[in-house]
């Protein structure tokens, strides 16, 4: 079953290609995010593993916004995966008919990160600051957008919000351009840890006014001492899938599925978040449907 053969998966292009020739490559894009944080880093070795392991397959990440972008390069037919965090997908709608679930992955924590001398300590202190919210497209935007509606500050003018991607929000508080930035990623995010002298704010009291008001999907999160090297603090925690087209045929889904939990040593050395992988977890993907190739290999390796 694993070794079966994909021809089902392939285009009519491709097909044709393979009458009196060589077969054409076929390309499979995973939606990632920023350089510097976990969705690149994971999807690079993927991408590697979906390149050795499939005939006639070449993979490639791609840099993104992250979350809201890749669900919308999916849709739109620019990619074969993405990774987005699930408030994205299910809060305040059935999901789209148009995606399916590969696998849960690993839970994205969101940090709110300031300098180490700075006078912010809690969210409420953000008033009249200057502020990173998260790049536009991305699910770090979605998620902040309503953690601040639920605290009070989403009207205009309450903070001088920029909407900057994970690199160019750890070079503009560098710089003293911004007080503070929102980044929502696996532990430990690469960008952050090699900050020098930061502070991650505790977010764990606005949880409950985000499982009311938007979706339960939100929980609490340790960001343990270990992950910085910092005083450990809680914050918002949301399960973070792989997705793919609901149209994709059912044999490259399983493929995908199988090298995920199969090669997850490749992941994991490429991010620790990936060791959070595994067949209990995988399927944990609703209220989004999982794709019925991924499900067919899940229930095929079910403990």
């Amino acid at each position: 079953m694993a070794r079966r053969a994909l021809l089902s998966g392939l285009p009519a292009a491709v097909l044709a290609g393979c009458v009196g020739g060589s077969p054409e490559r076929r390309h499979v894009r995973i939606a990632t995010g920023s350089r510097t944080a976990v969705y690149y880093a994971v999807g690079t070795a993927y991408a590697g593993v979906i390149a050795q392991e499939l005939p006639s397959t070449d993979a490639t990440a791609l840099v993104t916004a992250a979350s809201a972008e890749n669900v919308q390069l999916i849709i739109n037919g620019k990619a074969e995966i993405g990774f987005t965090q699930a408030d994205i997908l299910v809060a305040g709608a059935t999901p789209d008919p148009r995606i399916a679930a590969l696998a849960r992955v690993y839970d994205d924590l969101l940090h709110l990160v300031v300098r180490a001398d700075s006078a912010i300590h809690a969210l409420r202190d953000l008033r009249g600051k200057r502020v990173s919210v998260g790049a536009a497209g991305s699910g770090t935007e979605v998620t902040v957008g309503r953690l601040l509606a639920v605290a009070g500050l989403s009207a205009p003018g309450v903070l001088r919000q920029e909407k900057l991607n994970l690199d160019n929000s750890l070079t503009a508080l560098t710089a003293g351009d911004i007080d503070a930035f929102f980044f929502s990623g696996g532990l430990p995010v690469a960008g952050i840890k090699q900050l020098n002298g930061k502070r991650i704010i505790d977010l764990a009291k606005a949880v409950a006014l985000m499982r009311e008001r938007y979706s339960d999907v939100y929980v609490v999160r340790d960001v343990p001492a270990s992950a910085y090297h910092l005083k450990s603090v809680a914050t918002i925690a949301v399960p973070n899938f792989l997705v793919v087209p609901s149209k994709m045929a059912d044999d490259l889904a399983f493929d995908l599925a199988r090298m995920l939990l199969e090669r997850r040593d490749v992941l994991a050395a490429a991010h620790p978040a990936a060791e959070n992988l595994d067949v209990r977890s995988a399927v944990a993907t609703l209220p989004v449907p999982l794709h019925p190739g991924a499900a067919e290999y899940f229930k095929s390796v079910k403990p």
